[in-house]
C-alpha cells in the first residue's frame, strides 16, 4: 500500500507542476486551486508512504517520478524541446526510481 501511495504522490506532484505552468500562463483562480489540491494531495500521500518506507527511498522515488513526469508533460503538452539525450536521462531517472523499489526492504 505504501508503494501505491508513493506512486500516487508522484503523479499528483506531476499534476501540481503542470498547474504551476498553467498558473503562470493564465493567472486564474482555478489554476491556483488545482495547484494547491495537487501538491496537498501529493504531500499527504508521500507522508502516508513514509510511515512504512525509509525516508531516503520514498523521497528519491517521489522526486524521480515528479521530475521525469514534469519533463515529459513539458515535452508532450507544453511544447518543450524533445531530444534523444533528454529522453535517455529521463529514462535513467525512472530506472533509478524503480531500482530503489527493488533494493529497499
Amino acid at each position: 500500500m505504501a508503494w501505491f501511495a508513493l506512486v500516487i504522490a508522484g503523479f499528483l506532484e506531476i499534476f501540481g507542476v503542470g498547474m504551476i505552468n498553467r498558473l503562470n500562463k493564465n493567472r486564474d483562480l482555478l489554476s491556483l486551486l488545482l495547484l494547491i489540491v495537487g501538491f496537498s494531495g501529493s504531500f499527504f500521500c508521500l507522508s502516508f508512504a513514509m510511515k512504512t518506507l525509509p525516508m531516503g527511498t520514498a523521497y528519491a522515488v517521489w522526486t524521480g517520478i515528479g521530475a521525469s513526469g514534469g519533463a515529459l508533460i513539458g515535452m508532450l503538452l507544453f511544447g518543450e524541446a524533445k531530444s534523444l539525450k533528454r529522453i535517455i536521462f529521463i529514462l535513467l531517472i525512472l530506472i533509478s526510481a524503480i531500482g530503489l523499489k527493488f533494493v529497499s526492504k
